[in-house]
């Protein structure tokens, strides 16, 4: 048993007894993280750092999954929360907070002119996608990117245990910048699509005006455009991917970074499509909690008045430029890159085999952990990372690159592992 990490190794067999995987998020579980160098609970989080159960204090850049666009505790969000917290957390009618935030959305998102709430972004995902075969009459939906454990998206991935052949048959994935590939379904399913459902970004940028070409493919074809902004809305504009790159699509999902980690999902685009939402079911006993609404409310106030993604993608260049340098200057650039937005970049291996690339994360996850630095290889940054932050995050890349340099050189890079290596499993992009 490490030291290091002994609370958190206790802790993964008591709660592998009574929780499947020992945790509620699959990309939080110990399938994401090298055994015996790795925490697997946090304790608290504050800012732009989290403590692990072993006391251990971490730069975070996973930020919960990317749902922490202000920082860790933010107290703005804090403070209205509690306050919140004093009047009731959930009513016997609905809360005048559900059109405040709405009025916000609204205000703030191209294609928002109604608003639903729900709870987790597989909420507003599955919410979208009936509400687009609704006002269509049509079944299939062309998918690109992820979008959620329903059973309607995770039958065309690898996780598609439980879902019935059915239900797989009508999910038709298309690829990122590959405007050819959508058209194909469309050749073969003509009037059957209800929906293109996508990110709008996520490893890499539109290229050759892709997101206007499938804008321009679903009004042709008649189909529901949907922008799942779950990880894109509110961080890489105020208005999300959609304002940035100037396509607003007929419907968006959102979450994440809507209420900086509080539990709130929302569905927003055109009245003449959200007023069906009155005559399909989308009905949550929590989807007016008032918590998560008080928090977003502050998060979205705050968001405007500080310029937050503006400030993050500002630094995220800065991070970008610092680490493909390191990556030049210790001539590992046809093993690792740099690729996406300023606010939501990864560390990409590539070049090499598949047990290679899964040596070399390995190594890279072991070697940031023990400068207590939290990655899973992207950087979701938050309000709250400071230069100074950025100068300690470049100086562990600094000493973990020129370590990979060292074992690649050696040719035993395995020899520097003190666990062993990650395996391949589901990937979420």
């Amino acid at each position: 048993m490490n030291e290091r990490y002994r609370q958190s190794q206790q802790l993964l067999a008591r709660a592998q007894a009574v929780i499947p995987l020992g945790a509620q998020t699959f990309s939080k579980s110990a399938t994401q993280f090298p055994a015996g160098v790795s925490p697997y609970f946090m304790d608290r989080a504050e800012g732009a750092y989290s403590w692990d159960v072993d006391g251990n204090r971490y730069l975070d850049l996973n930020n919960a999954l990317a749902a922490i666009t202000l920082g860790h505790a933010d107290r703005d969000v804090n403070r209205a929360v509690a306050a919140q917290l004093q009047k009731g957390t959930v009513f016997s009618l609905s809360s005048v907070l559900e059109a405040e935030v709405a009025e916000r959305i609204a205000a703030m998102v191209p294609c928002a002119e109604m608003v639903r709430f729900g709870k987790n972004g597989s909420d507003a995902t599955s919410g979208a996608l009936r509400l687009a075969r609704a006002v269509t009459g049509r079944d299939y939906v062309a998918v690109c990117g992820y979008h959620g454990w329903h059973d309607w998206y995770i039958g065309c991935t690898s996780k598609d245990k439980g879902v019935p052949p059915s239900v797989k048959a009508l999910t038709l994935p298309f690829g990122y910048n590959d405007i050819a590939s959508l058209q194909r379904l469309y050749d073969q399913y003509p009037g059957a699509i209800a929906a293109v459902i996508m990110e709008p970004m996520n490893t890499c940028y539109p290229q050759q005006d892709f997101l206007q070409q499938v804008r321009n493919l679903t009004a042709r074809h008649g189909s529901v455009l949907v922008f799942d902004e779950t990880v894109t809305g509110f961080r890489l504009a105020e208005g999300g991917a959609q304002q940035l790159f100037g396509v607003t699509p007929d419907l968006a999902t959102f979450g994440k970074g809507l209420a900086n980690g509080f539990p709130l999902s929302a569905v927003a685009g055109k009245a003449e499509l959200m007023r069906e939402m009155e005559n399909i079911f989308f009905s949550f006993t929590f989807g007016g909690e008032t918590l998560s609404l008080a928090a977003s409310k502050a998060a979205l106030d705050k968001l405007r008045r500080c310029a937050v993604p503006a400030t993050i993608a500002a630094v995220g260049g800065r991070l970008q430029a610092g680490v493909e340098t390191l990556i030049d200057r210790f001539e590992l650039r046809g093993l690792l890159r740099m690729s996406g937005h300023p606010a939501w970049s990864f560390l990409l291996v590539s070049g090499a085999d598949e047990a290679e690339t899964w040596l070399i994360k390995t190594y890279l996850m072991q070697e940031t952990l023990a400068r207590n630095v939290l990655t899973l290889g992207s950087h979701n940054l938050s309000y709250a990372f400071s230069g100074d932050d950025l100068a300690t995050l470049l100086h562990c890349y600094e000493e973990v690159f020129a370590g990979l340099r060292r074992g690649l050189d050696s040719g035993d890079l395995a020899a520097s592992l003190r666990c062993r290596p990650l395996a391949p499993l589901f990937k979420v992009r």
